[in-house]
C-alpha cells in the first residue's frame, strides 16, 4: 500500500472556505479512481513541534503504486492542485509530499 502524505504550508491570508472545498472535492476521488481506498485530512497539531510551517495536511491511501500513479495523472486531481498551490506560502514551495510504501 501506499501513503500519500502531503503537508501544506498555508498562507497567512488563506481563503479556509476554498481549502475546504478542495479537501472534499480530493475526496470525492475515493469514489472515482480504483484502488483510492481512503482520504483523510485536518490541521497539522505539532506536538513535537517538528513542523510547525506546515498548518495542514492530507493522507491519501492506495492499493498500490500504479494506482497512485493514476491520481497523480488523473485531471481532477491536477486542477485541484493548481487551486492548493494558491493558498499555499510560495506556492509549490510550501508543500510538503512523502509518498509511503507499508504492509510489505
Amino acid at each position: 500500500m501506499i501513503q500519500h502524505i502531503v503537508l501544506l504550508a498555508l498562507s497567512s491570508d488563506h481563503e479556509a472556505a476554498e481549502l475546504e472545498a478542495i479537501m472534499q472535492e480530493l475526496a470525492m476521488l475515493v469514489d472515482r479512481l480504483p484502488g483510492f481506498t481512503k482520504f483523510e485530512h485536518g490541521p497539522n497539531r505539532d506536538f513535537e513541534s517538528l513542523s510547525q510551517n506546515y498548518d495542514y495536511g492530507f493522507v491519501c491511501h492506495f492499493a498500490d503504486e500504479k494506482t497512485s500513479h493514476a491520481y497523480l495523472d488523473d485531471a481532477t486531481h491536477k486542477a485541484l492542485g493548481k487551486r492548493l498551490l494558491m493558498l499555499c506560502d510560495g506556492g509549490v514551495e510550501g508543500i510538503m509530499v512523502i509518498d509511503l510504501e507499508v504492509g510489505r
